[in-house]
């Protein structure tokens, strides 16, 4: 979740800069990196964390995601690589010539790339196609996330990517015209999203999948699914009104509720096999030993972690501020 969120605006940020007019990719670029510039690199912890968490307390799931998804998940690693290469060489480098024009494409198209194959993975975990019994390398390692839901949910994530820059975005210019030029960026990305999601349960019930159920089947769903409406209302209303904490919350509490929805269903199942047990959190955890060790690990991880990020992302906004005369 805290990847998506927090991950997820700085892939965004390459993907609004990719979808802008070439007039416009200056501006969006100077204002893109003074937002993501603090953090962009540390938000790959909540991958890695997530990971460890996986291989340590799970490994069943670990081995059977890693194995029977290794392709969308090279790619996404791929990705992640390129994107942290080109942006540092782009607005580090001691150097500025004409190898700009490589890093800015990388940086822009393995911005879209990483999410896209993040959402494949994340559908493809609970579409019920990963075959543990398939006879075939396509059976096995390609059909399993090629097909039109996961692929739909790629796009999906992609444009949660975007909207969740634009919003973030918008308490980081420091002139009103760029202002309102990412509040309307913000409500185009919110309806692409909307859009996206309409493409995933078309492809949901293309696939026989029973996204629907997931999500409109139970109380609690239904409920988290009427508070993301109540957000997506709420921020339509407060883009205009200069309030970018509460953007964030709203856009941030939006998803989170969206996916909250679409999982609660089968949770603790996270890996849902075809023809087979599905891969739960509670019946596939590791010794309890195991799982003992490795919470006392996170939380003392977490009593160092947190409080550096968000030191660090303080000074960031002081030594903006300071550059903006804010």
């Amino acid at each position: 979740m805290l990847y998506i969120l927090l991950g997820g605006a700085d892939f965004g940020a390459g993907i609004i800069e990719l979808f802008t007019s070439k007039a416009n990719q200056p501006k969006t670029r100077k204002t893109m990196y003074n937002a993501i510039g603090p953090i962009w690199e540390a938000n790959h912890m909540w991958l890695i964390i997530a990971i460890v968490i996986l291989f340590v307390g799970f490994p069943k799931i670990y081995t059977t995601v890693s194995v029977y998804l290794h392709i969308p998940l090279v790619c996404m690693l791929l990705g992640i690589i390129a994107r942290g290469t080109a942006f540092v060489f782009r607005n580090y480098d001691a150097v500025k010539d004409d190898m700009q024009k490589v890093y800015t494409p990388i940086f822009m198209y393995s911005s879209l790339i990483t999410p896209f194959f993040l959402g494949i993975i994340a559908a493809s975990s609970v579409s019920g196609k990963i075959d543990l019994q398939a006879g075939d390398f396509l059976t096995a390692y390609v059909y399993s996330w090629l097909n039109w839901f996961s692929v739909s949910v790629g796009v999906f994530t992609v444009s949660i990517c975007g909207f969740l820059a634009t919003i973030f975005i918008i308490g980081q210019t420091d002139h009103e015209e760029n202002r309102l030029y990412f509040i309307k960026k913000a409500r185009r990305t919110i309806f692409v999203v909307m859009f996206c999601g309409a493409l995933v349960f078309l492809a949901a019930y293309a696939e026989k999948i029973p996204l629907t159920t997931w999500i409109f089947g139970d109380t609690p769903g239904l409920i988290a699914i009427i508070a993301a409406s109540i957000s997506l209302v709420m921020l339509f209303y407060f883009l205009n009104k200069d309030k970018p904490v509460l953007l964030r919350l709203l856009a941030g509490f939006q998803i989170t509720m969206i996916l909250f929805a679409a999982t609660y269903t089968h949770f603790p199942d996270i890996v849902l096999i075809k023809n087979g047990e599905n891969l739960s959190l509670l019946g596939h955890q590791g010794q309890a030993k195991v799982i003992e060790s490795l919470c006392y690990a996170l939380l003392t991880g977490s009593v160092f972690i947190l409080p550096a990020l968000v030191y660090l992302i303080y000074i960031f906004q002081v030594r903006r501020d300071a550059q903006t005369g804010h």
